[in-house]
């Protein structure tokens, strides 16, 4: 009996996808829900699973091939028989496997056992890759893991004596960033206003507390937990900054829906704190926590990173001093923290050194007024510069 392997159902938003990876090939036993392959859309990247056990008998679509919803993209009998194969005999293949494009390796004096980075060759194996076929861009044309991701999606690293270069198209993911960020500066009025913040106090509560806080919740107490917090007590204060743009309407939204940015290996993503006005301090740390392992290992739900009515991006901890952030429309503002420095402060007419990070708000000034995003940017400062007085709701 043969069972259809076909593209899961893609949300209304997604209108293809590409495939990335096969994880299984042909003549491989399948057990029921194995992962067998991975689908790249502009916003995740969707698991297929096994709808049976059995064997892999035709991969319809190769890798790299833009598949729509529903697609059929391969076969499994489920009553096959696993067999391995003598040495002299080779498993007959339904369809033909996409080509390798080889590359001339220019001999080194590194052995061929060595010139291939251990990571490298995991993810070699793990796309089907000859690593000795890939001209290497490490020391001594060792072969890096990004040589090995270079091949496999279509890129190819151009040799021109010591000034080499490598030509990686842009992941579907990346294309889409750039769009929506063209499409934030074509189409908003974005204007960014500044303001600091002594976070002395926050680093007070923090170091006397985080050693209970993580025993009692199991999760680390940080420094966002605490700016949710400061920017939805701000947001109930200015609802124009917690709404969006409708074509000629104004969408005032009577809930919280926080957009935390975290990096992937894909690229930038936005999860969202769905009603982060009823979340405490460990539940907006331990969703954090969760959310980036999800984002390193792609595993973050079509769910989990749509919708939001604001944002937050904190390039302090990549050591940024100040930045203006782009509108994630169609949301009206967005928050953007940055690295803490101890910077000299005047306090009752006395210099003392304080620990100091610069914020930034970028909103769109078509719904929303320079008076209101200074007073919302004050408002978080005034919450984190007396955080029990804003935890105490007082």
């Amino acid at each position: 009996m043969t069972t259809e392997v076909k593209v899961p159902s893609f949300p209304e938003s997604v209108a293809d996808g590409t495939i990335v990876a096969w994880h299984k090939k042909v003549g491989d036993p399948i057990s029921l829900d194995d992962v067998i392959a991975d689908i790249e859309t502009d916003k995740v990247v969707f698991e297929v699973p096994a709808p049976c056990a059995g064997v892999l008998t035709e991969i319809l679509q190769p890798e790299g091939t833009t598949v729509l919803s529903q697609q059929l993209i391969a076969t499994i009998d489920e009553n096959a028989k696993v067999t391995t194969p003598s040495p002299e005999s080779k498993p007959i293949e339904s369809v033909e496997s996409t080509p390798i494009v080889e590359q001339q390796v220019t001999p080194t004096s590194t052995s061929s056992t060595n010139r291939v980075n251990p990571a490298a060759k995991k993810l070699a194996a793990a796309q089907g890759i000859d690593p000795n076929a890939i001209k290497g861009s490490g020391r001594k044309g060792r072969v890096l893991k990004e040589d090995i991701m270079s091949a496999g999606s279509g890129g190819s690293v151009i040799d021109n004596g010591l000034r080499p270069e490598k030509v990686v198209p842009m992941t579907r993911l990346r294309k889409r960033i750039a769009e929506r960020l063209v499409d934030a500066q074509q189409t908003a009025a974005m204007l960014t206003t500044f303001n600091e913040i002594n976070m002395q106090p926050v680093m007070d509560v923090r170091t006397k507390y985080k050693d209970q806080f993580e025993k009692v919740h199991d999760t680390k107490l940080g420094f966002m937990s605490f700016f949710v917090k400061a920017t939805v007590e701000a947001l109930k204060q200015y609802p124009e900054i917690n709404a969006s743009v409708d074509g000629d309407n104004i969408v005032y939204h009577g809930f919280f829906d926080i957009g935390i940015a975290v990096s992937s290996p894909r690229g930038l993503v936005v999860p969202i704190l769905r009603n982060a006005d009823h979340m405490s301090l460990a539940d907006v740390e331990a969703n954090i926590r969760d959310y980036g392992q999800k984002a390193k290992e792609n595993k973050l739900g079509m769910d989990e990173i749509t919708g939001g009515t604001f944002s937050i991006t904190n390039g302090g901890v990549f050591g940024s001093m100040l930045s203006t952030p782009i509108l994630n429309p169609p949301q009206s503002a967005i928050l953007g923290m940055h690295n803490i420095v101890k910077r000299p402060v005047a306090e009752n007419d006395q210099v003392v050194i304080r620990p100091v990070m610069y914020v930034a708000l970028t909103y769109d000034h078509r719904i929303v007024d320079g008076r209101e995003a200074v007073q919302f940017l004050v408002s978080i400062k005034n919450n984190l510069e007396d955080p029990v007085r804003m935890l105490l709701d007082l």
